[in-house]
């Protein structure tokens, strides 16, 4: 992902920074802040957000806030997916924390590693030389092959 796909947190998904900040130093050993937060532009069925240290660069995924479905939003699902995933050969990001507790942040969230890379919107990939292309295409290949490898 790139900062172009960052704004500011949105009125409706602001949270408390400070508490946050206060509950990540308690359970991440390598957290100091001051921390920074943005949100992501896509991913608002669970609003994401970059979260900036002058270390380091975590993404946290919450649960939107209001009523929801119960099998709606299932943040809890997707970080044990990605758990699961971190001893094989499919890419995924670091997971650091799932926190049900929703009195840091007024739902339930996760926080994964931040890893460089680029946001493809358009499937006709504009702009993309042949070659790159092709490198795309041959690490999506491998990354869906190790998937369907896993038992």
């Amino acid at each position: 992902m790139t900062d172009e796909a960052l704004t500011q947190v949105r009125a409706a998904h602001r949270f408390d920074e400070a508490r946050l900040a206060h509950y990540l130093s308690q359970q991440l050993p390598d957290f100091a802040g001051p921390l920074n937060v943005q949100q992501f532009e896509g991913g608002q069925s669970n609003p994401t957000y970059l979260l900036s240290t002058p270390a380091r660069k975590y993404v946290l995924r919450k649960k939107p806030p209001g009523q929801l479905l119960p099998s709606a939003h299932m943040i809890e699902r997707e970080y044990r997916v990605m758990q699961s995933l971190q001893n094989s050969a499919v890419p995924v990001p670091p997971v650091h924390l799932l926190c049900a507790d929703e009195s840091i942040i007024g739902t339930p969230f996760y926080v994964m590693g931040y890893v460089e890379g680029r946001l493809l919107r358009d499937p006709t990939l504009p702009g993309l030389a042949g070659s790159e292309r092709q490198a795309l295409y041959k690490a999506m290949i491998k990354a869906l092959a190790a998937l369907h490898m896993l038992d």
